[in-house]
């Protein structure tokens, strides 16, 4: 597997997983009905910001992460980040790594934190996953996430110093 940065032609096998996310509304805080051109505004992103894939030896995408800043002026120094895998992909590592691969470029790039501001509490293998990466909850947004099957359940902001 490689991370490396997105280019535009990875775009439509990017979005082949990423409406499936998107639609379930399980994990992803974006509109359930966000269309494939809003999407790729938002994911795909200008410098500062990045934009990533994990791809297969056979140039298959596994896997994207964006990121940038989270805030900008005085705040601009902390990052966020988001994630998305191919759940045909899920629990093989593609998410660690792409984290890995986020948190130093993030460092490279000079950011002194990140933050994630959306972690729907349970989604417990994302919440595992950011926790063995060094992240924390700062807080717990309750009732923050209309899970579509476990009905409204919090939203952790996570955090860790680079």
């Amino acid at each position: 597997m490689q991370i490396r940065a997105a280019r535009g032609d990875d775009w439509p096998a990017m979005w082949a997983f990423m409406r499936g996310i998107i639609r379930a509304g399980e994990t992803f805080s974006w509109d359930t009905e966000t269309d494939e051109a809003t999407a790729r505004r938002q994911w795909m992103h200008a410098p500062p910001g990045r934009t990533f894939v994990a791809v297969a030896d056979d140039g298959a995408v596994l896997g994207t992460a964006e990121m940038g800043r989270n805030h900008g002026g005085p705040a601009a120094h902390v990052a966020t980040a988001g994630f998305m895998v191919d759940p045909r992909h899920s629990g093989k590592g593609v998410g660690r790594r792409l984290g890995e691969h986020v948190l130093a470029q993030a460092r490279a790039d000079g950011y002194r934190a990140m933050q994630f501001n959306a972690v729907v509490e349970c989604n417990a293998p994302a919440v595992s996953l950011w926790r063995t990466l060094g992240f924390s909850v700062l807080a717990t947004v309750p009732d923050g996430f209309r899970h579509p099957i476990e009905g409204d359940v919090g939203l952790l902001i996570m955090y860790r110093r680079l």
